[in-house]
């Protein structure tokens, strides 16, 4: 292969992989195969799968504070009836300092974690938060 030909195959992969990731009908890109079935179990492992979840999602997983988190409610969410996991924390910035608290909703289907919500005033309405000292106590 000639070097502008590899050099043009490597410029447009970046765009064929994001083409492979969009979904064709507007619909966000879940982590599990959402069938759409209305009975959800609850999911037993929230802690769990939230905490790993974060570990990886975060910057920098160590020193979040102020971190809460509401037990998973029933909610409808993109017209289905799904369990939300609320959550609210600071992270630290890469600058060392920190934001106010932020609210994010985390998405379970089939009593798996699906995928995180960042504008979750609507789904977050209403909970009950309680201490999440595990969120606060993340390594790397």
């Amino acid at each position: 292969m000639k070097r502008s030909a590899k050099f043009a195959a490597m410029m447009l992969l970046p765009i064929m992989l994001s083409a492979c990731a969009a979904s064709d009908d507007g619909k966000p890109i879940t982590y599990t195969d959402d069938r759409g079935v209305s009975s959800q179990p609850f999911p037993k492992n929230y802690r769990t799968e939230v905490l790993s979840f974060l570990k990886t999602y975060l910057n920098d997983p160590v020193g979040v504070r102020d971190a809460v988190m509401a037990e998973p409610v029933e909610r409808v969410v993109g017209g289905r009836l799904r369990y939300v996991a609320c959550l609210r924390f600071s992270a630290r910035e890469s600058d060392g300092g920190y934001r106010e608290p932020r609210e994010r909703a985390m998405l379970f289907v089939d009593g798996r974690l699906d995928r995180i919500i960042e504008n979750a005033a609507e789904p977050c309405a209403g909970v009950a938060y309680a201490p999440f000292a595990d969120l606060e106590k993340l390594t790397r």
